[in-house]
């Protein structure tokens, strides 16, 4: 058995690499993972799913995944697609960048919001909200350890860009409510 998660945003919002740096983490933990992305036109701003698996055990299966446990939405634009609600089970839990904390998802899913642009562009200067979405998805869910998480940015990324990852990971960590 695995567990599935189904990332979804916008080119250049760091969806794939968010997908990489869970299934690093994952392994860090002793855990078997795969990340990999599925996307169309290549070009910043357009729609992009990134995909996860973490395991206790190898994983041998390669398809897309089409029946997440968790989607985690990194523009709130997307959560109206059909594509973001498609194949989520009963108890899949969603996670949405959105400045509303509670939002209607439409489904009777568990469902966290945080406003990882606002403090994207607070730390980074930028709408990557990647690494804040990891802090949401860590701490909501438990998948990955913080620790983790911050030791495989520092293998990711480099001296200040490395910092300010971290320092967004800890930030949406620190103030994701459950």
């Amino acid at each position: 058995m695995f567990i599935e998660i189904r990332f979804h945003g916008r080119g250049g919002q760091g969806a794939v690499t968010s997908a990489e740096i869970l299934a690093k983490a994952a392994v860090l933990e002793g855990r078997y993972a795969q990340a990999f992305p599925s996307f169309g036109a290549e070009r910043t701003g357009a729609p992009v799913k990134s995909f996860c698996r973490i395991s206790d055990r190898p994983i041998t299966i390669r398809s897309q995944i089409y029946r997440p446990d968790y989607a985690i939405v990194f523009d709130s634009s997307l959560a109206a697609l059909p594509e973001v609600r498609e194949g989520l089970k009963e108890n899949s839990v969603i996670i949405l960048n959105s400045e509303k904390p509670d939002f209607d998802n439409g489904l009777k899913n568990k469902a966290f919001a945080f406003d990882a642009t606002r403090s994207a562009m607070k730390i980074l200067g930028r709408n990557i909200v990647s690494t804040a979405m990891l802090g949401v998805l860590a701490k909501a869910t438990c998948l990955v350890g913080l620790d983790s998480l911050l030791k495989v940015l520092d293998e990711k990324f480099e001296g200040k860009i490395a910092e300010l990852n971290k320092q967004l990971v800890r930030e949406a960590y620190e103030n994701t409510k459950i």
